[in-house]
């Protein structure tokens, strides 16, 4: 039991004692003691005033007196500021946290508690590789299921792998028309690079088929369209003409965006792109078969990457095998009058009476969209492992689409709606702006790994502290500093801001970054180097009588708060809490290992001034090695014994 949770439970037995109020601890706020004021933390008390009838200084004074005299194992002194309670916690309960808590190399987890979640992340389509934006979410996933893990729960690592539709047939369309044959055998190039290369060609031609038509729209011509389209077309000529329109800057540019969109449909390419996908559908052997080898090169050059990131899945489902099940929800929905039909024959729901609008669920011609499919898939998730949480890490473009599924879920009666969380998180910007994968411009996730670790290398080059180092050590030491650098990175932002990676910030041993803890960490090993195996071992028994130092406090309270700060990432599901912390932690221990009074180091661990207090900082080192240990694991970063 953490210390936080040891004081509630005193304060409401004193509650109950004092005034007969069956006061919870869980209505009891306690916070860290304010610096300027002593002890190590503190109660609020003015909740407690309309029961005492007392001011809140007397209230506070009547309960600190009672914990005192009845927990006096863990409050050894307090005093009222105003309607605050602070109180000293005995010396004991640090020395007893610290030597049962410092060799333990599963700090902050937790038993299980029995209870399943799904955090389903990646999501990759197979039309090109992972890149910049996949690695936040990748990231995140990752770090949540372990923190999920971390407190007790059953993690389910999944991964929708969004293998087919037009885009696919983009790829392989282009590749059939301008590859020659070509594979990632023959070419030397990654298979999802490869893959991703003829999106980007094809994306190429379809941009230079349809710039005529869209200047001839713009110019009143509209020779390219018929029926349906063609009225439409004109209604936003039209409507592009009008002044109001033409000084509205985004309304025009809406406009002219849908123009583009429309007149991408009518060019040659993009209608030999549909044929393709059609021929996919009807179950078209050799288009079947294309689709199968140009996917295998794409998993391929996936797998090689998760490998690199350290990135890991439990389970894969493919939308190829999953965008027909929501149809059956469909049917049931329109027996329970949930959905209607309209004249067109295609299926909707109205979500009008809910603040939102009516949704299309089923297209005229019988086909599914995206939310047909996601509601087929999260009934296949939770018939197969009946989880209580079921998490989707994907970005906040799609705020809009998980609200309305879990309502259509929640009115079809499925027993999956109320588990179904949205991580929403926010883009991520290069210093010189966003990536467009149309027009080529995103930043690969093998390359941008690349240059994490040859700037990881160069840096260590240049600090010269490469003597000792063997070239596999080295390499992996540049590979685990690098990786750690653009992790951290991702992660200490909370993840519903937006944000800018900067690969040079990011790997900045004096900021707040991932290298600055792998640093400190390195340090603590190193001073623990200079102790024997008998010197390290004898700690397991050592309780130390002595008063403690300021800082020595003040890092043991901070390793012991590690298990509420892990409860409170779970919560929020927020690797940031995590990234947070460590650094705290790695910057509280360089000051607590820098510390100088007249030229001497106040907290040596080698020059101590007695036996007794060599042996508290060393339980003190390990403990916080150990914790920043625990807390970059979280974020799925190692840590090096040296650098």
């Amino acid at each position: 039991m953490s210390v936080v949770s040891a004081i509630k439970n005193a304060a409401a037995a004193a509650i109950q004692a004092l005034y007969q109020q069956p006061f919870t601890a869980a209505d009891i706020a306690v916070n860290t003691t304010k610096p300027e004021f002593e002890g190590e933390y503190t109660i609020v008390v003015f909740p407690f005033t309309k029961f005492s009838r007392q001011k809140p200084e007397e209230t506070g004074q009547a309960l600190g007196a009672w914990l005192t005299a009845n927990h006096a194992a863990l409050v050894t002194g307090f005093n009222v500021v105003k309607g605050f309670l602070n109180l000293q916690v005995n010396h004991q309960y640090w020395v007893r946290f610290v030597q049962q808590a410092h060799a333990s190399q599963h700090i902050g987890q937790k038993p299980a508690n029995g209870r399943k979640v799904m955090i389903e992340y990646s999501s990759p389509n197979t039309n090109k590789p992972l890149h910049l934006g996949h690695l936040r979410n990748n990231f995140l996933g990752y770090s949540v299921a372990e923190i999920f893990k971390a407190n007790g729960f059953e993690v389910i690592k999944a991964n929708l792998v969004n293998d087919r539709g037009i885009h696919i047939c983009k790829s392989m369309l282009a590749w059939q028309l301008f590859a020659h044959g070509d594979t990632p055998a023959t070419t030397g190039i990654k298979g999802d690079h490869l893959v991703g290369d003829y999106y980007v060609h094809f994306e190429t031609i379809l941009k230079e088929q349809a710039e005529p038509i869209i200047s001839d729209v713009l110019e009143g011509e509209f020779k390219d369209f018929e029926g349906a389209e063609k009225e439409r077309i004109i209604k936003l000529y039209n409507a592009l003409q009008k002044p109001e329109v033409q000084a509205d800057e985004e309304k025009s540019t809406k406009i002219k965006d849908e123009i583009k969109e429309i007149s991408r449909n009518r060019t040659e390419i993009m209608q030999q792109a549909k044929i393709m996908l059609q021929q996919w559908e009807a179950g078209n052997p050799d288009v079947r078969a294309l689709w199968q080898t140009m996917n295998s090169w794409v998993y391929e050059g996936f797998d090689e990457t998760y490998r690199r990131l350290g990135i890991d899945f439990d389970k894969m489902y493919y939308e190829s095998q999953t965008y027909l099940l929501g149809k059956d929800l469909v049917e049931e929905g329109l027996r329970k009058g949930v959905l209607f039909r309209k004249e067109d024959n295609s299926v909707w729901i109205d979500l009008t009476a809910d603040g939102l609008d009516e949704k299309l669920l089923l297209r005229g011609d019988g086909t599914s969209v995206y939310m047909t499919q996601d509601l087929g898939t999260a009934r296949l998730k939770y018939d197969d492992y009946h989880m209580e949480q079921s998490v989707y890490v994907v970005a906040d473009e799609q705020n809009y689409h998980f609200k309305v599924l879990k309502l259509i879920l929640e009115k079809l009666q499925e027993p999956c709606a109320d588990g179904i969380y949205h991580l929403s998180y926010g883009m991520v910007e290069l210093p010189h702006g966003r990536m467009k994968s149309r027009e080529g411009t995103v930043v690969d996730a093998d390359d941008l790994v690349d240059e994490m670790i040859a700037t990881a290398a160069a840096n260590t080059e240049e600090l010269g502290k490469v003597k000792g180092f063997s070239e596999e050590e080295l390499r992996e030491l540049n590979e685990t500093i690098g990786l750690g650098a653009m992790k951290f990175f991702l992660l200490k932002v909370d993840p519903k801001k937006k944000m800018i990676f900067n690969p040079e910030e990011s790997i900045d041993m004096h900021g707040f970054t991932g290298p600055f803890i792998q640093y400190s960490y390195a340090r603590i090993k190193s001073i623990m180097r200079e102790f024997s195996t008998a010197d390290l071992a004898a700690l397991a028994d050592y309780m130390h009588e002595e008063a403690l130092l300021p800082m020595e406090k003040e890092l043991i309270m901070l390793c012991e708060q590690f298990d509420s700060i892990i409860e409170e990432a779970q919560r929020e599901m927020s690797p940031s809490v995590i990234a947070n912390y460590a650094f705290l932690l790695a910057q509280t221990f360089n000051s607590f290992y820098a510390k100088k009074e007249q030229g001497k180091y106040i907290y040596s661990v080698r020059d101590a001034e007695s036996d007794s207090k060599r042996k508290l900082r060393l339980q003190i080192a390990s403990l916080t090695a150990s914790t920043i240990r625990q807390s970059m694991k979280m974020l799925g970063i190692a840590v090096p014994e040296r650098m």
